[in-house]
C-alpha cells in the first residue's frame, strides 16, 4: 500500500495523519507533498500513527524531516510497533551539514593554524594522561591476579618486537659507533688529544646513543606495528566482538604488548650499547692502534659505571611510551584505511618525538644531579 497522510486541526494542534506503508518503496510520492505543507512557526506537528502500515528508516526520516521543530521530540498518537523507535534512532543519527566556511588568508591563517595545532597537541595530551592511567589500573588488577596475564600473547609480542628487531639495532648501534670513534679521532686529533676517542665513544654510547637508536628504531618498527595491528581489529570489529564476549581489550591487546616492550627494551639497549661499543673499537684498532686489550680497560678505568646505568634507567620509560602511543592510536582508529593511516603516521611521529622529549628531560636532570 502507497504512502498516504492527511492534515487536520484540533485545537491548537496540527495533526500529521499517516496512512499506509511508509517504506523506501512508497514514500516518493508524498516526498513533494510534505515539502509543500504549511506549517505554523515555532510549532511541531503531531504525528498520529494509527492508520500507519509497515515503516522502514527511510519513511522514519521523511516524517521527522516535517514534523520536527528544534530539538523537541515528536508528540505521537495512537501505538505502533516500531514508528517510535525508528523516529528516536533517526534523531540520534540527525546531523546537520555544516555550512563551508569562507578560507582564511594572510596572517590570520597563520595564527589560525598555530591555534589549532596548539589545541590538539593540548587534547592528545590530555588523551595519552587518560590512556597512561586506565592501563596503569588495568596492569595493576593484571598484577594482583597473574592468572589473568596472557603469557602466550606476551611471549609473541618479545618476539616479533624484541627479537626480531634485534639484528637491525645492532647493526645500526655499530655503525653510529663507527661514526662517532671515526669524528673524534679526526676532532680530537688536531688538539692531540685523539687518545681520549675511548672516552668519547664509552660516554656517548652508554648515556645516550644507545637507548636513544634503540627507542627511535622501536618506534618507527614496532610503534607502528601496534597501531596497524590494533587499528585492522578494529576496523574488522574484533575490538567490540572483544567486548561482546566479556573479554576486556585492555587485557587482551595493551597489558601483553606492555609487558614485553618493558623485558625487551632494556635486553635491546644493552646489545645497542655492545654493538656501539664494538664499532667505536675497531675504529680504534684500525686508526689509533689502540688494541682491543687496552680499548676495554681504558673504558674500565676511565667510564665510571653510573654512564651505564644512566643509559638503561630510561628503558623501562620509553618502552612504557612507545606501548601506550602504538596501543592508544590503534583503538582510537575509525572505520576506514584513511584513518588507519594517519593514525600510524601520528603513533610514529608522537612516539619519537616524546622519546627526544624524555631523553632531554634526563638529560638535563642527570646533569642537575651531578649524576
Amino acid at each position: 500500500m502507497q504512502a498516504a497522510f492527511d492534515i487536520r486541526e484540533e485545537g491548537q494542534e496540527t495533526i500529521l495523519a499517516l496512512r499506509g506503508d511508509w517504506t523506501v518503496w512508497t514514500i516518493a510520492g508524498v516526498d513533494a507533498l510534505l515539502r509543500a505543507l504549511p506549517r505554523k512557526e515555532g510549532r511541531a506537528l503531531t504525528v498520529d500513527v494509527t492508520g500507519l502500515g509497515r515503516m522502514d528508516v527511510a519513511g522514519a526520516w521523511l516524517v521527522e524531516r516535517t514534523a520536527r521543530h528544534d530539538d523537541a521530540p515528536l508528540t505521537l498518537i495512537g501505538t505502533h510497533d516500531a514508528a517510535g523507535r525508528l523516529f528516536s534512532a533517526v534523531r540520534a543519527s540527525n546531523r546537520e551539514t555544516p555550512q563551508p566556511q569562507e578560507p582564511l588568508r594572510g596572517v590570520i591563517a597563520v595564527f589560525d593554524r598555530l591555534g589549532r595545532s596548539v589545541a590538539d597537541l593540548r587534547r592528545e595530551a590530555l588523551l595519552t594522561l587518560e590512556f597512561l592511567g586506565h592501563t596503569l589500573v588495568t596492569l595493576g588488577r593484571v598484577i594482583a591476579q597473574p592468572r589473568r596475564i596472557r603469557w602466550v600473547s606476551v611471549v609473541s609480542v618479545m618476539e616479533q618486537a624484541g627479537l626480531n628487531a634485534l639484528p637491525i639495532i645492532m647493526m645500526l648501534s655499530f655503525f653510529i659507533g663507527v661514526v662517532v670513534a671515526f669524528l673524534g679521532s679526526r676532532i680530537l686529533g688536531d688538539f692531540g688529544a685523539s687518545v681520549f676517542t675511548v672516552e668519547l665513544v664509552g660516554f656517548s654510547m652508554l648515556r645516550e646513543f644507545g637507548i636513544v637508536i634503540t627507542a627511535v628504531l622501536l618506534a618507527g618498527r614496532t610503534d607502528s606495528a601496534f597501531t596497524a595491528q590494533i587499528g585492522a581489529m578494529k576496523m574488522r570489529q574484533e575490538i567490540d566482538a572483544m567486548r561482546a564476549l566479556g573479554i576486556n581489550p585492555m587485557e587482551a591487546i595493551v597489558v601483553p604488548r606492555l609487558i614485553a616492550m618493558l623485558v625487551m627494551t632494556p635486553i635491546l639497549t644493552f646489545a645497542a650499547i655492545i654493538a656501539g661499543l664494538l664499532g667505536g673499537l675497531l675504529v680504534c684498532w684500525a686508526a689509533l692502534g689502540v688494541s682491543p686489550v687496552m680499548f676495554v680497560t681504558r673504558i674500565q678505568e676511565a667510564v665510571p659505571a653510573q654512564h651505564f646505568w644512566a643509559g638503561m634507567v630510561k628503558a623501562p620509560v620509553m618502552a612504557v611510551v612507545l606501548a601506550l602511543v602504538g596501543c592508544r592510536h590503534g583503538l582510537e582508529t575509525g572505520t576506514d584505511v584513511t584513518s588507519l593511516g594517519k593514525r600510524v603516521t601520528s603513533s610514529v611521529v608522537q612516539a619519537i618525538f616524546l622519546v627526544i622529549v624524555i631523553d632531554a628531560l634526563f638529560a638535563i636532570w642527570f646533569l642537575e644531579m651531578d649524576w
